[in-house]
């Protein structure tokens, strides 16, 4: 592993770009989302540089959203990166990238969903922390809660997260990092060099829009893979949209999961609020944390706040 230099907390005045990377987006659907970092005391790259035009489904072609992406990551002024969406295609470019000088000046990659991809690979290959949460296309509808636990998080400043339990968690505590994110997304990424390094540390795992029997399945290929063997816990954040077919799979997704790891003893925490929400909760990937679970849910993160 290349470890990157100290990734450092936002200040007031700070470079940050939105880039389109999957799913095609317009430029003037970032509006909002400008206004909104603008407000918190951050300049935006031109987005006229970093918003492509569309081709097929995607936000230019490969080679397109390779040569903006890139060019982004290698701009020493820019300390941020939010990906206005997800959609699909992260994966198409992640091996076109060259990270060599995001090492030197590495920043904050910031998103979920599809760029699990992104968010995955800088975690198991530099060691880099990134922020799991809203995108741009989402502030308008995402929750205020939400919205501004992003920018604290961004500015360094880390609060514990508590929710109340849920009837099917497993009590218990675990440490580690926090890895993981979209679960369609570590599937396609499995056994690659983009897949989180999950032993000894905190699985999150969420979806969009699939089949309980591709969940099913989903899940099964991260238990042949070893994955539940190693782990220290287990994060289920939202699963929406999910569809089922005929005859019906028969299954609900807490009983999915609940039967493929009911031989494991780690702690397991159902209904975390994340995922395709209104209230995405902004979590760090490839940070410490404490999980416990027990009448009540709370993440902690262990390294101490680096705001001023």
């Amino acid at each position: 592993m290349r470890k990157s230099n100290h990734l450092e907390y936002l200040k007031k005045g700070d470079l940050v770009a939105i880039v389109s990377v999957a799913k095609y987006i317009l430029r003037n659907d970032c509006q909002f989302a400008i206004r909104l970092i603008t407000r918190a005391g951050l300049k935006v790259f031109d987005i006229r540089k970093t918003i492509l035009s569309r081709k097929g489904m995607f936000s230019g072609s490969d080679e397109e959203r390779v040569e903006m992406l890139q060019s982004v990551l290698d701009n020493k002024n820019v300390k941020a990166i939010f990906f206005a969406r997800g959609g699909y295609g992260s994966i198409r470019i992640i091996d076109k990238l060259d990270f060599n000088k995001f090492l030197i000046n590495p920043k904050w990659l910031v998103g979920f969903s599809d760029i699990t991809v992104f968010l995955s690979h800088i975690s198991k290959n530099f060691n880099t922390p990134s922020i799991h949460s809203p995108m741009p296309i989402n502030y308008k509808e995402s929750s205020k809660k939400s919205v501004n636990e992003l920018f604290n998080l961004l500015f360094g400043r880390k609060n514990k997260i508590r929710i109340k339990s849920n009837k099917y968690n497993v009590k218990g505590e675990a440490k580690g990092k926090l890895v993981g994110g979209n679960l369609s997304i570590l599937c396609s990424i499995l056994q690659s060099n983009s897949f989180p390094d999950y032993k000894g540390n905190i699985l999150l795992i969420e979806d969009v829009g699939e089949y309980l029997y591709s969940i099913d399945r989903m899940v099964y290929s991260l238990k042949r893979s070893g994955v539940f063997n190693n782990i220290s816990g287990l994060i289920v954040g939202r699963f929406t949209e999910i569809k089922d077919n005929k005859p019906a799979f028969g299954q609900t997704i807490k009983e999915i999961i609940i039967h493929a790891i009911r031989d494991y003893k780690f702690p397991v925490c159902f209904d975390f609020p994340l995922g395709h929400v209104k209230n995405n909760t902004p979590v760090i990937l490839n940070e410490e944390i404490i999980l416990n679970v027990s009448s009540f849910v709370e993440l902690i993160y262990l390294k101490k706040n680096d705001s001023k």
